[in-house]
């Protein structure tokens, strides 16, 4: 059901003139384009235009001789780009994405990635950046998805805000979608459009809740060529159920928590919270609902549906983020049953605010995200198995991962393979990739236990790692590298981080080779995976 009509959303009664079908806008469409779309981790993204071009598309076999450079602040729903990476309209993407079929397109080769720290993108691509070699060095059309267009032609976004404030400082052109089909969400946000250096000016942000900006963001409505009405909600994703590798996961951290509010290194409503998106960020933040604290905030980019338990629980007094990043059942049934209820409790930001690090560094956020692996040094990779097949990116990770109080990776021990249970270790001894170094994390867990390696050097980092962390079948293979490499390295006088590297990949050339970890020994043969 439509929650008000159009012409109530379109305050700026001039725009009316510029009402349009989805169809009707193909028009204004060529191969090559930069497009900049709202959005963010599959919430408050455009979904008409895109689905018509879509169509558009497979109607008329226009499939990879109508492509488009895609900017967007993260992932949207896979009715839209994953259905145009099917279609081949993607040259190029940034800086983070979500979809079996886009991610099959970059990993063959077929769509450019650009993978980038979010808060990093959202004020490269202000300054132009990301457009500087095309012809007009602009985004040349944005499509944004809108709750209400304000008398003066602000811009009230849904569900996420994204990057549209520095989408709308270079776009030459502009769409608006109006979504009816799901109520105003007019007064959550808190946007800032920020300035370029040497005018930036500092976000005063003191507390979670605090606001320093308006409900809108600011538009040229002589740059809007068509008005589109949607009625579409958001496909956001559902995570799988909480099982028990998770929720030791979770209890592990609560434990650490409690320790470090006793020993005085927390207060005891802890400090905001920021939680990544994936099961086990869900399954920690279910176990926050269950555990000890109260009077808690969250400062993060993406709120989950266990936010929502949060919020139940009576724990959580309130929450600013980048993206409403519900499910699409149960999540945002359940948020406009009982609207009154969270609406006021939250705060939607710019990803430029949301992930900025003055802010993070500020609060003192404890950062908590999940990553492919970790080495036995304390480096993580979030992006790239065995260090070149890509999944999303790093999304907002590294933003926090750096700048917060307490910097936490949480991943189980091991994952299956085909052919192998337990096939892959998540702690290896180097990773195959590295977007977050030893330098930036304090603490690394999984369901065996909860690694604290703040003030440790190096090689005791590697021991307490394995001895808490590691999965039981490879902890004494683990154990015997880093003693091999040790002696090795000591040797040598080369010993502060050892490391023998014809053999610190031997576990991901065994997986590829032989599908699992599990090496037989660590000797080296001509046939390395022996």
């Amino acid at each position: 059901m439509p929650y008000g009509s159009l012409q109530d959303r379109v305050r700026r009664k001039s725009l009316l003139s510029k009402v349009m079908k989805p169809e009707e806008t193909i028009q204004f469409f060529k191969s090559g384009m930069n497009l900049g779309w709202s959005g963010f981790t599959p919430a408050g993204y455009p979904k008409a235009v895109p689905i018509a071009l879509a169509e558009h598309v497979e109607k008329n076999s226009l499939q990879g001789k109508l492509k488009f450079n895609l900017f967007i602040g993260a992932s949207v729903g896979a009715e839209t780009e994953d259905r145009w990476a099917v279609n081949d309209m993607i040259d190029r993407r940034w800086p983070y994405q979500t979809g079996k079929n886009i991610a099959a397109g970059i990993n063959e080769g077929r769509i450019r990635m650009g993978d980038k720290h979010l808060s990093l993108f959202a004020q490269d691509l202000g300054y132009g950046f990301y457009t500087k070699d095309s012809e007009s060095g602009k985004i040349d059309i944005a499509i944004i998805e809108v709750s209400a267009i304000t008398e003066d032609g602000g811009l009230v976004p849904t569900t996420s805000v994204g990057v549209i404030p520095e989408i709308l400082m270079v776009a030459d052109k502009i769409i608006i979608e109006v979504n009816t089909g799901e109520p105003s969400f007019e007064g959550i946000h808190d946007c800032v459009s920020a300035q370029t250096p040497p005018h930036r000016q500092p976000f005063l942000i003191t507390t979670a809740n605090e606001r320093i900006g308006t409900t809108y963001i600011p538009c040229d409505p002589d740059k809007i060529i068509a008005i589109v009405e949607s009625k579409h909600r958001d496909k956001g994703r559902a995570f799988a159920e909480q099982d028990d590798t998770s929720e030791a996961i979770a209890n592990h951290i609560i434990d650490f928590f409690s320790h470090e509010v006793k020993a005085g290194r927390l207060p005891k409503n802890l400090l905001p919270l920021q939680s990544g998106v994936g099961s086990i960020a869900n399954a920690v933040i279910g176990g926050l609902a269950k555990g000890p604290f109260r009077n808690l905030s969250v400062y993060t980019e993406v709120l989950q549906d266990t936010m929502l338990d949060l919020f139940d629980s009576g724990k959580l007094d309130f929450a600013s983020s980048c993206s409403l990043s519900l499910s699409e059942t149960p999540g945002f049934p359940r948020f406009f049953d009982c609207w009154d209820r969270y609406f006021d409790k939250i705060t939607l930001r710019p990803l430029s605010i949301s992930n900025a690090p003055e802010p993070i560094r500020r609060l003192g956020c404890i950062a908590m995200n999940t990553p492919v692996e970790i080495d036995i040094y304390a480096h993580a990779n979030s992006t790239l198995v065995g260090g070149t097949r890509m999944i999303n990116g790093i999304g907002g990770s590294g933003d926090f991962l750096r700048n917060g109080f307490l910097k936490i990776m949480h991943t189980p021990s091991s994952r299956p393979s085909k052919t192998d249970p337990n096939g892959i270790s998540c702690v290896v001894p180097h990773c195959s990739h590295i977007d977050h170094t030893e330098h930036d994390l304090d603490c690394v867990v999984t369901e065996q236990g909860l690694a604290d390696v703040r003030g440790m050097a190096p090689k005791d980092r590697a021991k307490r790692i394995i001895e808490k962390c590691a999965h039981p079948d490879y902890k004494p293979i683990l154990s015997e590298y880093l003693e091999m490499a040790t002696k090795d390295c000591i040797a040598r006088k080369v010993g502060h981080e050892p490391q023998l590297w014809d053999r610190a990949f031997k576990m991901h050339l065994n997986l590829a080779q032989n599908g699992t970890m599990r090496i037989k020994n660590w000797d080296i043969k001509v046939d390395l995976c022996e």
